[in-house]
């Protein structure tokens, strides 16, 4: 089994939301390289599925913090 799958896919929110963003100015580009064009899109696709999930977990958090100040009336 590959050590990389256990790894994060980036370390917070804001670093995989940069990365996202070079990656969309690379493609951006005319002269994007076929090639390297699946890599690119492969991985922004693994940082978006990375920032949602942080984006749920953190709904998540502010639900239960506001329902937990709603109870002690």
């Amino acid at each position: 089994m590959n050590a990389a799958a256990n790894e994060p896919v980036a370390q917070g929110y804001a670093e995989a939301l940069a990365e996202l963003e070079e990656i969309l100015t690379r493609l951006e580009r005319s002269d994007v390289d076929v090639d390297v064009l699946a890599q690119q899109v492969q991985r922004a696709a693994a940082l978006i599925t990375f920032c949602r999930d942080r984006i749920g977990n953190a709904r998540l958090q502010i639900e239960q913090v506001v329902a937990e100040l709603g109870t002690d009336d």
